[in-house]
């Protein structure tokens, strides 16, 4: 009797099940020629596809997925343009240190060079971007490369990869026999955790903040991505050590907690003698760990996991792992030794005091009921109703200006990893695809979004998308009417010949930004007073669909603001 006819697979296929079975689920991105194959039989091998309307979107999707499960991001591209689009979300899982693939597909092998369909050296494209890049030069090569990136993804410091699957390559074709050979050979179940680096000196930094007079725990992103909430929380209530997160650090222990300093940051930072920074770089958002913010003497103690970040920065100490393992070797030290402040420490009532004067100084500006809206009313109400929910708290995803700096300061997280920011390079236009990665990474969870109408603007189209998939997703727009707020010009700025165009700053009037989602079937709301939005609030998240709140603000309530601007 004859063999029965092997079955073929081409490369569009194997790429897919290569994604399945390293245990990929989601997938993101915009489909075309020549990966929409890719797509299709990704779903029918069990991944979740999320289709796009923009490759930045599905870009910045893939990053945020990769720091709030721990897994690397997955976005997919078609070649050229799509490649160059997606470059915002490999460059922001670079900087952010977030894992995140990019697959793009580009032109037949045998057609480069010679002006081929959306043809780009898309290898040379990446190269600023990524830790690691392959082609894939033969459909063979797929299930291994695809191992292989996902792999670097994780791999040491977090950060973008990218693979590059021309179309020949996708069409080529093998048994299926020969496909899960090649399968079996590669299999590598190891994308699921960091993995631990040595580490040493820890008696040494325990000793630094056992003998400091004016400790400080510093962390961030990095220990949220770490999952090092309970060691950070052990080691800072066993030392009664005042603590100070970043902007996505919080939550990872209370903000509400006794000892949180995030409302005496200027005290806090500008006199502590030991500061323990873990999973936070030194760089603009904690002013580069210099002068005058810092104080000259201050002893670092650096806790990262990357050897580079380390010697660039030239702490007194530094700590080579990863932040969770770390934390649990500090606690395992102490133990043996214990010590603690204790509430009536100098440096303890130091940071307390400042922070009841502080918050006490922010509720007087928050119970101001201010109509037309400034930014304080609307995020007190937006802070409460966050907090109703309970737990599991929502994802707070945040970007703007104003709308984020102000947001920073009044808005509450209790819980690791539900704030999602414009991140270490400010970026705007990351909003949309972060909430779409939340609400498919923690289905659990309600995400709100609360925007600035110029970082809504970037991504508003993927409300679409929202509302293709059903996902519950509020997005809360502050619209002030333009970058900052209107036209902020003085009058002898508005000259020339072009003085009757609109200021740069200026988006169009009350534009009714609610409609939007309402064009595709979600649900909007336009709220001017506080009855209106905490109506709006309550029967949207209610409801956990996608809806969209577009908030009517003074165009004068705001200010031009880049780097954050701490005053406390």
């Amino acid at each position: 009797m004859a063999d029965a006819p092997q079955t073929l697979i081409d490369g569009s296929t194997l790429a897919a099940l290569s994604l399945a079975r390293a245990g990929v689920q989601h997938m993101f991105g915009v489909v075309g020629i020549p990966v929409t194959a890719v797509a299709t039989r990704a779903v029918a091998a069990g991944v979740r596809f999320l289709a796009f309307h923009n490759e930045q979107s599905a870009g910045y999707a893939a990053t945020a997925y990769g720091y709030l499960t721990g897994r690397p991001g997955v976005f997919l591209t078609v070649s050229g343009p799509g490649c160059v689009h997606g470059l915002a979300g490999l460059s922001n899982a670079a900087v952010n240190a977030w894992p995140a693939v990019m697959i793009s597909g580009s032109c037949d092998q045998a057609d480069a060079g010679k002006g081929d369909f959306q043809e780009l050296d898309q290898i040379e494209a990446v190269k600023p971007f990524v830790k690691f890049s392959a082609k894939a030069t033969h459909i063979a090569q797929i299930p291994r490369l695809v191992y292989q990136v996902l792999s670097q993804a994780v791999a040491g410091r977090p950060g973008g990869c990218y693979l590059d699957l021309p179309s020949d390559v996708l069409h080529q074709t093998i048994s299926d026999s020969e496909a899960d050979k090649i399968l079996s050979e590669v299999e590598n179940p190891r994308i699921e955790e960091i993995r631990d680096k040595e580490v040493v000196d820890i008696e040494k930094a325990v000793a630094l903040l056992r003998s400091a007079e004016r400790p400080l725990i510093v962390f961030g992103k990095g220990a949220a991505f770490a999952r090092a909430e309970e060691p950070l929380k052990k080691l800072i209530e066993t030392t009664g050590i005042p603590f100070l997160p970043t902007p996505m650090g919080k939550g990872l222990v209370p903000d509400t907690h006794e000892l949180a300093a995030t409302a005496a940051r200027s005290l806090a930072i500008g006199q502590c003698d030991v500061a323990l920074i873990v999973g936070a770089r030194l760089n603009w958002l904690l002013h580069f760990g210099e002068p005058p913010r810092w104080s000259k003497d201050v002893k670092f103690i650096l806790v990262d996991i990357s050897t580079e970040e380390i010697e660039l920065r030239k702490p007194h100490l530094g700590l080579v792992g990863d932040a969770k393992r770390v934390l649990e070797l500090i606690n395992k030290e102490i133990k043996d030794q214990p010590f603690c402040l204790g509430r009536s420490h100098p440096w303890v009532e130091a940071i307390s005091k400042k922070v009841k004067d502080n918050v006490a100084k922010m509720e007087v500006q928050l119970s101001k009921v201010v109509v037309p809206f400034n930014f304080f009313t609307p995020m007190r109400i937006i802070r409460d109703a966050i907090l109703s929910v309970g737990s599991p708290a929502p994802i707070l995803v945040s970007e703007g200006a104003n709308t984020m700096d102000v947001g920073r300061a009044v808005l509450v997280q209790n819980e690791p990893r539900t704030r999602l920011d414009a991140g270490t390079w400010g970026t705007m236009g990351v909003g949309l695809g972060y909430c779409i990665a939340a609400a498919v990474a923690s289905p659990e969870r309600l995400v709100v979004a609360v925007e600035g109408d110029s970082g809504f603007g970037f991504s508003a189209m993927e409300v679409e998308t929202l509302v293709r998939y059903q996902l519950p997703v509020v997005v809360i727009v502050f619209n002030n009417g333009g970058v900052y707020g209107g036209d902020r010009r003085s009058p002898n700025e508005i000259t020339g010949p072009h003085k009757d165009d609109p200021a740069p700053t200026s988006f169009v009037p009350g534009s009714a930004y609610h409609t939007l989602i309402e064009a595709f079937g979600g649900k909007g709301y336009l709220v001017g007073t506080p009855e209106e939005l905490k109506s709006a609030l309550s029967e949207s998240f209610s409801a956990r669909k996608p809806a969209v709140i577009n908030v009517i603000i003074d165009p004068y309530a705001g200010a031009e603001s880049g780097r954050m601007q701490h005053k406390n």
